[in-house]
């Protein structure tokens, strides 16, 4: 893999003279294609606004936030819910300027969400070495348009870029931003786990989370919602194995084949499709241990790698890589969202440091290609077994593992190194997270 990446690294060099780099880490270039792209995504939804309708996952949020401010029936305290009860404050917030209207602002807190991470990421365009790392969110936003734009991840997705980056200098606001990611969208929370295990200062970490989630408890509990605060969690465990999902994968080549007893299913109640087969429920039943076991495995190496080589900003995003790439990689679930579930970890390890995550940059940016190819582009003929399409899925799943291993393999390359006598006379001195 290393001489194809060379390769390309060295294409990408050829093609970026010096005075296009130059070109490229200029704030007024950055705010021209931070504006060119929203500008081009508004001008994609305009149809969508104009009519007052609303495309991907918003109609069921509207529904949901019309249900809460018109019924006084709110998602995840009157009723339970697939997603934490944190994610009813957007979908509310969308609704603000009436239903008609639930598109435009939904895209314009998606715009300063996005503002906000590009800003943050670049402090705010003083900080050139911000610039690459600006540049592919930028690019994988376009890539994963299709969805960024109309589902919660959209949202959760810039909130922990900002966390991450911040957590050198404002830990207490990064741990309240990731810790709201978190009641958005659940995904967050290994990117927590990891600054947990890797973070020296991760006391203020667990005491600012625990605070923010103590106060939601009880706002929740004083709603009278709180048999249903932890529900999002239970919600899932008696899914089937979803099409996109990696496991899923042989039994989609089974349906696609032709076997008798395989099929890709409409699930009516949550507007998903899924796959039957030989063998299907028991790795659906399976899949949620092996995702803990995964997810302990990970910490075990992460603490043996912290042991050894102390505390490090690479150790954090190594760590938060390999564990969403466990969620994702072991999730009978899957969506194409979860791409961006990985690409901040990746967007703030660029910006820590590009020779080493050039590797999971490239293949977050074609796994993200994939992806958007397989949905919406080729989802109804991978639904009607098209080869071509399965091989797409195929393809994206494959390099997924290739992700996660990648991951693992950093992880495990970082623990048995010893560590410098330096580092552990730094150990008794050192504050926290490296900044950047």
């Amino acid at each position: 893999m290393s001489s194809v990446i060379d390769l390309v690294d060295s294409r990408l060099a050829g093609y970026l003279t010096p005075v296009r780099r130059a070109a490229l880490l200029r704030p007024r270039t950055l705010l021209l294609g931070f504006t060119g792209l929203h500008a081009v995504f508004l001008f994609a939804l305009l149809p969508t606004i104009l009519t007052g309708r609303v495309l991907g996952d918003l109609p069921l949020y509207r529904v949901w936030a019309e249900q809460a401010l018109v019924h006084n029936v709110w998602q995840g305290i009157d009723v339970g819910w697939v997603y934490p009860v944190g994610a009813i404050l957007p979908i509310v917030l969308a609704d603000a300027a009436g239903p008609l209207l639930y598109q435009l602002l939904w895209f314009l807190m998606t715009l300063a969400l996005n503002a906000a991470a590009v800003g943050v990421l670049t402090d705010w365009g003083r900080d050139r070495a911000g610039y690459p790392a600006a540049w592919f969110w930028l690019g994988f936003s376009l890539l994963l348009s299709p969805v960024g734009l109309l589902r919660l991840e959209g949202l959760s997705a810039p909130l922990v870029i900002m966390g991450l980056v911040l957590l050198a200098r404002r830990p207490v606001i990064a741990a309240a931003l990731l810790t709201l990611a978190t009641w958005i969208k659940v995904w967050p929370a290994a990117v927590l786990l990891a600054i947990v295990v890797a973070w020296r200062r991760r006391l203020g970490v667990i005491f600012t989370g625990a605070t923010i989630t103590a106060g939601i408890g009880v706002v929740v509990w004083a709603a009278g919602g709180l048999r249903f605060l932890t529900g999002f969690i239970t919600e899932q465990t008696d899914r089937a194995l979803q099409l996109e999902a990696p496991v899923t994968t042989p039994w989609v080549w089974l349906a696609a084949l032709g076997h008798r007893d395989t099929t890709v299913y409409q699930n009516l109640d949550i507007a998903t499709r899924e796959v039957s087969g030989p063998g299907a429920g028991v790795a659906a039943a399976a899949m949620t241990p092996l995702m803990f076991l995964a997810v302990a495995g990970i910490v075990v190496l992460l603490l043996v790698a912290v042991r050894r080589t102390g505390s490090s900003a690479q150790l954090v995003l190594l760590g938060a890589l390999a564990l969403v790439s466990v969620f994702v990689v072991f999730n009978k679930v899957g969506s194409p969202q979860y791409l961006l579930w990985i690409a901040p970890v990746v967007a703030v390890g660029i910006l820590h440091d590009w020779a080493r995550w050039r590797v999971p940059a490239y293949l977050t940016v074609v796994i993200g290609g994939l992806t958007t190819l397989v949905f919406p582009i080729f989802y109804l003929p991978l639904v009607h077994g098209d080869a071509g399409a399965v091989l797409l899925l195929t393809l994206r799943n494959g390099l997924l593992v290739v992700l996660l291993c990648w991951s693992v393999a950093a992880l495990w390359g970082t623990a048995r190194l010893r560590r410098p006598a330096s580092v552990a006379r730094r150990r008794r001195t050192d504050s926290g997270l490296p900044a950047r």
